[in-house]
């Protein structure tokens, strides 16, 4: 087939993923249609070859990076397929695959979407976009360069989880292509399971009997795994599910209208013990707020270093020398004045904690929440710069984030787990991430090889104590291939094999994204 090429050295960027895991494969393709998805499927299908989907390859947990066989990259899958709204004024987008949630984001916030081929009821929301409230999508992964399939495939989430969950409620349908090439419609509310029995017909009358896994899942943040539950919604089993079960061809994703003001406020302590009380205090009493973000003090210290040494952080605010810890609170309302009283509540609980309503950034203009943007997000950014310098010393070594949250009363215990245990293996990290939810990433920052083999020894321990905690070994990033051990530690072998089960009786040669959620050794002998 033409579409199929050679993973040539040309191609090299398609072997790997922001993870900085490197894989291999022997072609390639860039299918632009659900046409030639489904083409490339039953081609790839006849020869048993592993296919691994990609998008914009943003993920961490190497969920995108190949095993051999073939990688099918959607990104030029991006095309808006159409627009409705229904009879209580929600719209709803319709949206290829490969989609950048940044140009997203452009197109609605200039109530103006590209309309390409749409039909008359399309072109007609349209029109009542344009004149309606601002809308958005409100999933906001860190990266916002990832694309709309690959957020669905590992349910993400980021800052505004807090307020808003994470992708999945907030999409109403898919078009998802099997491993043969079969379809299978999903429109939220249309299919459910039968307690843990669900069955799918696909578009060719093929009807499919799956036997749901009986795990029960934590009540916490969780992208750990299939997502179960009795008498679940169809669709909810193929977001979040890593590229394991299907291609997505196409989401249809429901927006929601913009708040009128948003504020940010960075809040800074002298001790993570006041930042911990702080947050807890705040989550039960600020009903505003959308985002509790956290940065200790080694987070603060690379942001302080950074804004010294280089040129291009040189726009980062000065940090007090006396502030050990950050939390970054968003706040968003219908005006002004709601907010400020929210901000006055704010200051309270500050005193209150051992915090200080002197030591805060507050931030009501477009061009302040810019640079409080850019605080925030130059720390994953520098410590992906540090971590790359040292590779070049010794290969071998790479940042080692974790991802893993706990229930809200176990927020405190879960940070002197991290604490104690760092300080005991002699490990150096920065930790920051989503305190609203009790979900940080705490990342070693290997200076070698031995410090790479305990980190790693170190995130296998934590997966057991934070799954005792009742909390989940990955909240946001999806299992991918570097997480797929913590998934027996989390659910147990046996729960693991149920899950390769619902695999293999979707994709009976374990084509699809092989090496993620399961060793292969869970599909041997297919289904």
């Amino acid at each position: 087939m033409a579409l199929i090429k050679p993973l040539s050295e040309n191609y090299d960027e398609y072997r790997r993923d922001e993870s900085r895991a490197q894989g291999d494969a022997e072609t390639i393709s860039f299918p632009t249609s659900e046409d030639e998805v489904r083409a490339l499927l039953r081609e790839l299908h006849a020869s048993h070859t592993p296919v691994t989907a990609q998008g914009a390859r943003t993920g961490l947990a190497a969920g995108a990076v190949p095993t051999g066989g073939h990688v099918m990259n959607l990104s030029r899958m991006n095309a808006y397929l159409g627009l409705r709204r229904s009879s209580d004024g929600r719209f709803f987008l319709r949206a290829q695959p490969g989609v950048v949630l940044s140009e997203l984001r452009k197109h609605l916030r200039a109530r103006a979407l590209p309309a390409r081929d749409w039909d008359s009821e399309s072109l007609a929301a349209a029109q009542e976009l344009a004149q309606a409230p601002e809308q958005i999508f409100p999933t906001d992964p860190t990266e916002t360069s990832a694309c709309l399939g690959g957020m669905a495939a590992c349910n993400a989430s980021g800052a505004r989880s807090y307020a808003y969950g994470p992708m999945r409620p907030h999409v109403s349908g898919l078009r998802v292509a099997l491993a043969n090439g079969d379809m299978v419609a999903l429109r939220r509310g249309e299919l459910g399971a039968h307690g843990r029995t669900l069955e799918l017909a696909t578009e060719s009358g093929r009807l499919i009997t799956l036997d749901l896994p009986t795990y029960v899942m934590p009540q916490t943040k969780n992208a750990s795994g299939y997502f179960v539950e009795d008498n679940m919604d169809a669709i909810d089993l193929f977001i979040g599910s890593d590229g394991t079960l299907g291609v997505i061809t196409e989401l249809e994703l429901e927006l929601m209208p913009a708040p009128a003001v948003t504020w940010g406020v960075s809040c800074f302590f002298t001790t993570e013990a006041a930042a911990v009380a702080f947050t807890q205090a705040a989550r039960p009493a600020l009903g505003l707020a959308t985002a509790f973000e956290y940065f200790d003090a080694a987070a603060l210290n690379i942001l302080r270093t950074q804004r010294e040494n280089s040129t291009a952080f040189s726009a980062l605010p000065a940090i007090d020398p006396k502030a050990a810890c950050c939390i970054f609170v968003e706040l968003a309302g219908a005006s002004e004045a709601e907010l400020l009283a929210e901000l006055c509540r704010l200051g309270e609980l500050l005193e209150q904690t051992g915090g200080s309503e002197k030591a805060t950034w507050v931030a009501r203009t477009d061009v302040d929440r810019e640079a409080q943007r850019f605080f925030r997000h130059a720390v994953p950014e520098s410590v992906n710069m540090l971590i790359d310098e040292r590779r070049r010393t010794d290969p071998i070594i790479t940042k080692l984030g974790s991802d893993m949250s706990v229930p809200d009363d176990r927020l405190a215990d879960v940070m002197e787990l991290y604490r104690s245990s760092l300080a005991e293996a002699g490990l150096e990290s920065a930790a920051w991430g989503h305190i609203g939810n009790n979900h940080l990433h705490v990342n070693v920052l290997p200076r070698n090889a031995q410090d790479y083999a305990r980190g790693k020894e170190l995130f296998e321990s934590w997966a057991a104590r934070v799954t005792a905690m009742g909390g989940a070994v990955s909240a946001e990033h999806g299992v991918g291939k570097l997480k797929r051990s913590f998934l027996a530690v989390m659910y147990g072998e046996d729960h693991v094999r149920e899950m390769a089960r619902v695999k293999l009786a979707l994709d009976p040669y374990g084509q699809l994204g092989r090496g993620n959620l399961f060793d292969p050794a869970y599909l041997e002998g297919g289904a």
